[in-house]
């Protein structure tokens, strides 16, 4: 089960996904998250202090997402990772593709 929160901060959409990010939910985070970037894909940060897992069909929808914004002319990241969400991006290569942040605020204040 997935839930997609998300704010306004800085004129930066944060989409906030909370839960599980795998082959059952990337559907739903794919179609939440495109509605938003048609509102705001100028700066767009996804912070993932909430999710607590992601599958390669999770990869697949937040570098989905992450191409979308970037081929409008959008800057794009992601910030926040629990301790099993971060192994994950470093061992696939999608950290040093995507850019990952420790925090929101650093986040905020790098793209």
């Amino acid at each position: 089960m997935i839930e997609i929160n998300h704010e306004v901060k800085n004129d930066t959409l944060i989409i906030n996904p909370v839960g599980r990010l795998d082959g059952l939910t990337s559907k739903k985070f794919m179609e939440d998250t495109e509605g938003l970037i048609k509102l705001n894909s100028a700066r767009v940060i996804i912070n993932l202090d909430s999710l607590d897992y992601i599958s390669s069909e999770g990869l697949r929808s937040i570098l989905t997402t992450a191409k979308t914004i970037k081929s409008e002319g959008g800057k794009f990241g992601l910030c926040s990772p629990l301790e099993g969400v971060k192994e994950v991006l470093e061992i696939s290569g999608f950290g040093a593709m995507l850019g990952v942040y420790e925090s929101l605020d650093l986040a905020l204040s790098s793209i």
